[in-house]
């Protein structure tokens, strides 16, 4: 009879083989731990690392010999230096970014998120939470519930997260006292049902000694639930329940290697498909039959949520990046008007009104956010006062407010769906993330209104003007001889015999934007209004000039945006402040200087030129009238 200590090579090769292959088909739980500062998250997700034997010798030695530099009040292992990767965060004992860790068990791989505690830091943990289906929140058991545990709770449930572990950690400090952890337990549960958690797992931990990490502790034989590991082992993920719903796939791209072959790839974002179920493709609505559906190595008899596949359909239908793919007799929703919560991420506070790249799942739209219906008072939700006033949102701020795109959009509630539910806001100029959002229901006007399709169109007005409409927009600062140049041009224009209209920033605020103020919200509203007034006239074939000083690009590209391809000239009228100030024609730069103007361009409010106007004018070289034959020259023909 053979040793079963030795083994041939045959059965080595079948036990890796059995192993690679059970590792291949393990479930990924994808975690996150959060709290207060120093409530010792970084030295868990190190305990955690180090107990699955995740970390290599040489690793162990550097750490070992980084844990004696750093100093660690006498352990041996200081376990956060593991996650603690920036030098900042080592030299203050604290985290910054986002640290991502990877381990594995017998049963299940994880990826776990290591998230900042101080509260500057939110939109880090924002990022963190965002793809997580279980949140470890931490609290120190010599602190109990801070402020701070308080916040990412909240975020942890606005984010969706549902499966929330309490660990009370740090026990070793206070003797494993099962009274005080019974009090912060139920101090918690309060808050917790304040803010629509409807169920928590709590447990006793310490990071450092590894009580309940692993295995459970004799120091708490209170204690009778299961330790850490092993409840993330057992937890039921996303994934399993996201497949349990309708059918959705926001396509990524054609799939077109050949001409014999034509799929939607994409991520299953929701439920399941097989070859002949009917499909709806949105928002076209046009609906058809699945094909296959095509995977790396082959067709699939089923895919799933969390799957990436390929799906072919019988018939050939438009159907592109961008759109959704769903089961055809329970659709998702299709609006262009929302209320939404916004978790705001940038330096520079959210501006009402300004248009700013939003992408949800595979779509790309151009949105605006209202000025917010509130402000949650993150440090007392759910108590007296939990809805602030506000008319922005500064940096980690997260308010309700209400978001219109330039078309509609395929969607669900976030709480029903995350992938067709939250968005990000983006700067148009500078292509930075500003904000994250999570969409809870399209709003009722945006389903009551319907464009009313009329029998003439643009292109009927233009000829019957013989003409081809554009948009003159002329921007520069106050004095720089804007509405002087217009006035010439409109006159060049109508001598012409052309159809014309001017529209100037003084008049305009006398009638359709007398509510309006010099604030940069108000200014982004003033320009959006003559925008979309702009585009009517052009649409009824009339050249139009506009005399603004519309000192944000964002806002100029807002309008070019509106309008087909060419039709938007932009006009720099190009003066030195120095110059309009000399002239001064209305006295406001006076007004300004001595503090009685407030938020005057060029002094105290910012004026952004165009880097790529259609047209320059320098005022200092030429004079008005020089200007305008110049303009009309570079926008002929006009037929």
């Amino acid at each position: 009879m053979t040793d079963p200590i030795y083994k041939t090579d045959a059965l080595i090769a079948d036990d890796i083989e059995a192993y690679l292959d059970q590792h291949q088909h393990k479930t990924m739980l994808r975690f996150i731990t959060c709290g207060s500062v120093d409530d010792g998250k970084s030295t868990l997700i190190g305990r955690l690392l180090y107990d699955s034997k995740m970390i290599f010798e040489d690793q162990l030695a550097a750490l070992e010999n980084d844990s004696k530099r750093v100093g660690t009040q006498g352990q041996e292992i200081d376990f956060a230096l593991l996650v603690d990767g920036l030098a900042a965060e080592r030299e203050q004992g604290i985290t910054i970014d986002v640290a991502y860790r990877f381990f594995s068990t017998e049963k299940r791989k994880f990826i776990v998120a290591d998230c900042p505690g101080h509260e500057q830091y939110t939109r880090n943990m924002v990022t963190g939470a965002s793809t997580a289906d279980l949140a470890v929140i931490l609290i120190d058991a010599r602190k109990g519930v801070l402020v701070q545990t308080r916040r990412h709770s909240y975020l942890c449930h606005l984010l969706g997260i549902r499966n929330i572990v309490l660990a009370v950690n740090k026990m070793d400090l206070i003797d494993y006292d099962q009274a005080r952890y019974d009090a912060i337990v139920a101090e918690y549960e309060t808050f917790a049902k304040g803010i629509g958690i409807e169920s928590f797992t709590a447990m006793p931990i310490s990071g450092f000694k590894g009580d309940n990490i692993t295995a459970n502790s004799p120091n708490t034989r209170w204690y009778e639930g299961a330790p850490l590991v092993q409840h993330l082992e057992a937890v039921e993920i996303n994934a399993a329940h996201d497949a349990e719903k309708p059918f959705r796939m926001p396509v990524q791209w054609v799939n077109r290697p050949n001409l014999d072959f034509r799929g939607f790839s994409g991520l299953v974002a929701s439920g399941t498909v097989r070859a002949g179920d009917s499909i709806r493709v949105l928002p076209s609505g046009h609906t058809s039959t699945v094909k296959s559906v095509v995977a790396y190595g082959g067709d699939l008899d089923m895919a799933q949520a969390g799957q990436s596949v390929t799906i072919c359909l019988e018939d050939e239908i438009d159907c592109s990046r961008g759109n959704v793919i769903a089961v055809a007799d329970a659709p998702p929703e299709v609006s262009d008007q929302f209320e939404a919560t916004i978790v705001w991420m940038d330096e520079e506070a959210l501006l009402p009104g300004r248009g700013y790249w939003m992408k949800l799942a595979s779509q790309t739209v151009s949105a605006t956010v209202a000025e917010p219906k509130y402000e949650i008072n993150i440090n007392n939700v759910g108590g007296p006062g939990d809805h602030l006033a506000a008319k922005t949102l500064e940096l980690n701020s997260i308010g309700v407010a209400e978001v219109t795109t330039d078309r509609p959009v395929v969607f669900e509630p976030y709480a029903d769906n995350r992938a067709l539910g939250g968005f990000i806001l983006i700067d148009k100029i500078t292509n930075r993330t500003v904000g994250a959002g999570m969409l809870h229901f399209s709003l009722r006007r945006a389903q009551n209104v319907h464009w009313q399709a009329t029998s003439i169109d643009r292109d009927e007005h233009a000829n019957l003007k013989n003409q081809k409409p554009k948009v003159l927009w002329f921007t520069g600062l106050s004095g720089s001889g804007k509405s002087t140049i217009a006035n010439e041009v409109e006159l060049a224009l109508n001598a012409m015999n052309r159809h014309t209209f001017l529209l100037d920033g003084d008049n305009i605020r006398h009638g359709l934007n007398k509510d309006l103020g010099f604030t940069d919200a108000d200014r982004i509203e003033n320009i959006r209004r003559i925008g979309e007034v702009a585009k009517l006239m052009a649409d009824a074939g009339l050249i139009v000039l506009t005399a603004f000083i519309s000192p944000f690009r964002a806002e100029r590209q807002m309008v070019r945006d509106m309008l087909p391809e060419g039709e938007f000239v932009e006009i720099f009228v190009d003066t030195p402040l120095e110059v309009a100030e000399a002239r001064d024609v209305k006295g406001l730069y006076k007004k300004a200087r001595e503090g009685k103007l407030k938020n005057f361009t060029g002094i105290d409010s910012p004026y952004e030129p165009p880097e790529r106007p259609d047209i320059t004018v320098n005022t200092v070289e030429m004079t008005p009238s020089e200007a305008a034959q110049y303009i009309v020259s570079k926008i002929a023909p006009l037929k």
